[in-house]
C-alpha cells in the first residue's frame, strides 16, 4: 500500500513529456498535474485521525485505498488535461488519508519492540519505491505509453487490498468525539496553500506574486490554525501533544533531516543530466544504491535500538549523512559514476539510523488513545519537511549561480547546494543528541515484548467484556 502510493508521487514526472505531446500542450502546462497531487495530500491529512476514530483504521484504510486504485485507473483513461488534474486530485486525497491511517494500523496493533523488529522489513518498500521510481516510470513510457504509468498500480493494489479485507485486524478507536468542521477549514486551507506555494517556489520563482501570496496567506491561515486548535476541546488536529518532549524533539528532528536527506535525492539526479550530461537512465541507476544503504542500516539499528537509544543512532545517522554531502560537495564534471554511486549508498548507510528510531520514538511516550493523532500529526510534519528539500536546493542553486549563468548553474553552485544541505544536517545531528530517549528505551525494551499479539488481544478483549459489565 505503502509502496504504490509513495511511486505514485515520484513516477508522474517521467511521464509529463509524453503527456504533453499526446495532448498538445507544453511540459510547462501540465505543471498542475505534479502539483495537484501533493496540495490535495496535505490538505486530506488533518481528517485522516477523526476519520480512523469513527471508522476504524482497518475500514479507512481499505477505503483510502480502493479510492486511490480507482483514481489511478481514471488516471489513465484520461482524455485531456481537465480530467486528468480531477482524477490526480482524488489520487492525492486518498493518499492523504492513506498515510496516516496505515500508521495508525500499526501503532495501535504492535508494541514499541515489536515496531522496532517490524520496520526492519517496512522499510524496505518504503526505499525501494522512490529509488526505483524514476527507472520504472522510464521503462513504462518508452516501451508501453505514458497511461502505464497509472495503470501499474492496480497489479500492486489489488492484491493488497483483499489482502487487507481477509486478514487486517480490525481497529475501532475510541469513538470520535464532534468533527472540528472549522478546525478542518483551517488546516487544510493552511497546508494545501502552503504546499502550493513551497511547490511551485522552483518553478514559478520565489518573488512570483501566485509563490508570495500563497506563502503569506499559509501563513496566517497556518497561526490562525495553530491559535484555533490549541484553543478548541475536541480538536482535529491535537497541536498539544507537542508538549510532550519526546514527540516534539523527534518531529523537529524529522522536519530538519528530510530537508538535507530528501533534499540530496533531489539535487543528485540534476546534477548527474545537467553538469555530467548523463541520461536519466544512468541517473537513475547511480542513485538507487542509496536504498541498499539504508536497508543495511535499518538491520542493525532495529538490534541496536532497545541497547543504546535512539539518541546516539539518529546523531550518528545524521552526522553521517552531513559528512556525505561533503563529499558531494567535492564532486566536479570529471567526476565519475561509480563514485557517485558509492556517495549514494554511504548516504543510504547514514540516512538508515534516522528514519526508523524517530518514527518508533515519537510515540513511545503518547496515551494509546492519542496514537491516531500522533500518526497524524507525524504525517504532517513528514510531508512538509518533504516538501521544503527541493526548496532549498533551488534557493541555494540560484544563490550560488551567477546572474548571467541563471538558467545554466555551474558546477560550483551545485557544490554550494551540498555544503548548504551538509550545515543543516550538521545542526540536525547536534540536537539529535539531546534527545530524551530514556523512555524510548525502556519501551522497546519492556515486558509487552515478551507477550505474543494474540495474548495481548486476549487480554484487551477481557478488559472491554468487563468493562462492558
Amino acid at each position: 500500500m505503502t509502496f504504490i502510493a509513495i511511486v505514485d508521487g515520484a513516477i508522474t514526472t517521467v511521464a509529463l513529456p509524453s503527456i504533453a505531446r499526446q495532448f498538445g500542450l507544453t511540459t510547462a502546462a501540465l505543471d498542475g498535474v505534479v502539483v495537484i497531487y501533493p496540495v490535495c495530500l496535505a490538505m486530506a491529512i488533518p481528517s485522516s485521525a477523526w476519520l480512523v476514530e469513527r471508522c476504524g483504521a482497518k475500514r479507512v484504510l481499505l477505503v483510502a485505498l480502493a479510492a486511490f486504485l480507482a483514481s489511478s485507473l481514471l488516471c489513465g483513461t484520461a482524455a485531456g488535461l481537465g480530467p486528468l488534474v480531477a482524477y490526480r486530485a482524488v489520487q492525492g486525497l486518498s493518499a492523504g488519508v492513506l498515510f496516516p491511517a496505515s500508521s495508525a494500523l500499526l501503532l495501535h496493533t504492535f508494541s514499541a519492540a515489536e515496531q522496532v523488529r517490524l520496520s526492519r522489513y517496512m522499510i524496505v518498500p518504503q526505499q525501494i519505491a522512490p529509488a526505483a521510481a524514476p527507472i520504472l516510470g522510464g521503462l513504462l513510457v518508452d516501451h508501453l505509453s505514458w497511461r502505464w504509468v497509472f495503470y501499474v498500480n492496480a497489479p500492486v493494489g489489488v492484491p493488497a487490498l483483499l489482502f487487507g479485507a481477509l486478514f487486517l485486524t480490525g481497529h475501532r478507536g475510541r469513538g470520535a468525539g464532534r468533527f472540528d468542521l472549522t478546525g478542518l477549514l483551517l488546516t487544510a486551507s493552511a497546508l494545501g496553500t502552503v504546499m502550493f506555494g513551497v511547490c511551485e517556489g522552483p518553478e514559478r520563482g520565489w518573488t512570483s506574486a501566485p509563490v508570495t501570496v500563497a506563502l503569506a496567506v499559509g501563513t496566517v491561515l497556518t497561526a490562525a490554525a495553530v491559535a484555533f486548535e490549541l484553543r478548541t476541546a475536541e480538536p482535529l488536529l491535537k497541536l498539544r501533544l507537542f508538549a510532550d518532549r519526546l514527540f516534539r524533539d523527534t518531529n523537529l528532528i524529522n522536519f530538519l533531516g528530510l530537508v538535507p536527506i530528501f533534499g540530496a535525492l533531489y539535487l543528485t539526479p540534476l546534477f548527474l543530466q545537467e553538469r555530467l550530461g548523463r541520461t536519466a537512465l544512468e541517473s537513475g541507476t547511480s542513485t538507487f544504491p542509496e536504498a541498499f544503504g539504508v536497508l543495511l542500516t535499518v538491520q542493525l539499528a532495529g538490534v541496536l535500538y532497545a541497547r543504546v537509544g535512539p539518541r546516539l543512532i539518529v546523531g550518528c545517522g545524521m552526522a553521517g549523512v552531513s559528512a556525505v554531502l561533503l563529499l558531494f560537495a567535492g564532486c566536479d564534471a570529471h567526476t565519475g559514476l561509480w563514485t557517485v554511486r558509492a556517495y549514494m549508498f554511504l548516504l543510504g548507510l547514514a540516512m538508515g539510523g534516522v528514519f526508523m528510531p524517530t518514527m518508533v520514538a515519537s510515540v513511545a511516550t503518547i496515551d494509546r488513545a492519542d496514537l491516531s493523532q500522533a500518526s497524524t500529526l507525524n504525517t504532517v510534519v513528514r510531508q512538509t519537511g518533504g516538501a521544503f528539500a527541493p526548496a532549498a536546493v533551488t534557493t541555494a542553486l540560484v544563490l550560488g549561480t551567477p546572474a548571467a549563468a541563471a538558467a545554466h548553474p555551474p558546477v560550483g553552485a551545485y557544490q554550494h547546494a551540498y555544503v548548504v544541505l551538509a550545515a543543516i544536517a550538521a545542526v540536525t545531528a547536534v540536537f539529535a543528541f539531546t534527545l530524551p530517549d530514556g523512555a524510548a528505551r525502556a519501551a522497546a525494551g519492556g515486558v509487552t515484548r515478551h507477550r505474543s499479539l494474540p495474548v495481548r488481544r486476549r487480554e484487551e478483549a477481557v478488559r472491554s467484556s468487563e468493562a462492558a459489565h
